[in-house]
């Protein structure tokens, strides 16, 4: 592949900025189990970046590193050419890195309006007491984040079920509220593990331009874990491929789907 280490322009002419985020030389072990086995890539500012691979190829592992969710056992993770170190959950919000994930984790007994305002909360200025008093300019914060709210609402076309119960939602539905909820933190990074899980072809065409709008749009640098070929292939920049903890492949599509470890470790074809 060409350097591309100051960015790059995509086919369709979109300019890809320079890095945001590196993993460098990631091991991660869980006793004597290797999940992850020194492994470096990197995310570049815009563009949406996949990490693919069989069952086990130690995918979700890799997300949880990027997200700070696990400290790898060997190397470091970059953000902005900065050595990031463990971290809180409320830390990496801060830090502008939201995501979504395979399991849906919203609350069913809240409305979709307030589901998607919980993504605000690290953004929130005023204390605890004042939110719950409404004291203060508590009031005039809450309006604030509440429009920013209506906003994704609107962009993500979920207005018919703003006040609805999110436990009363079809499947398809609560993954776009649960983007929508990533989105309402406002995140840098945008980590989406396997967002078209269980979708029907129209849910995943729904969520393929949502998140190609959120992209554009937003300008939202976003990586995701996506079993879905035709998927992972349309939608990204470049690709990251994993198999059995190690890296097998890593370029553009056209790059992966070509390399003969992929299509490898997709066929389960060994070769001496």
């Amino acid at each position: 592949m060409n350097d591309m280490s100051e960015g790059y322009v995509t086919a369709d002419g979109r300019k890809i900025g320079g890095t945001l985020m590196e993993m460098k030389n990631i091991t991660l072990k869980f006793g004597g189990v290797t999940a992850i086995q020194d492994i470096s890539f990197d995310i570049r500012d815009g563009e949406i970046r996949a990490i693919i691979g069989p069952n086990g190829a130690g995918k979700s592992s890799m997300l949880n590193v990027i997200s700070g969710f696990y400290i790898p056992t060997e190397g470091s993770v970059y953000f902005k050419g900065v050595k990031r170190g463990p971290m809180k959950p409320y830390q990496v919000a801060q830090l502008g890195i939201a995501r979504t994930f395979q399991n849906i984790a919203l609350f069913d007994g809240m409305s979709v309006l307030d589901n998607i305002m919980t993504g605000r909360l690290t953004l929130m200025k005023s204390g605890l007491l004042s939110q719950a008093m409404w004291w203060g300019g508590a009031s005039k914060e809450e309006d604030e984040h509440r429009e920013k709210v209506e906003k994704i609402i609107d962009f993500l076309e979920i207005q018919s079920i703003r006040k609805t119960p999110v436990g009363r939602l079809p499947y398809g539905l609560k993954k776009r509220v649960e983007l929508a909820r990533a989105l309402a933190a406002e995140p840098k990074i945008l980590l989406l593990d396997e967002p078209m899980a269980g979708m029907n072809v129209e849910e995943k065409e729904d969520m393929c331009r949502f998140i190609l709008d959120v992209n554009d749009e937003f300008g939202t640098t976003i990586a995701l874990i996506e079993h879905d070929m035709g998927v992972v292939m349309d939608l990204s920049d470049r690709v990251v491929v994993m198999d059995y903890g190690k890296k097998i492949g890593d370029g553009t599509p056209d790059e992966v789907r070509n390399n003969q470890d992929v299509i490898d470790a997709y066929l389960g074809v060994s070769h001496d």
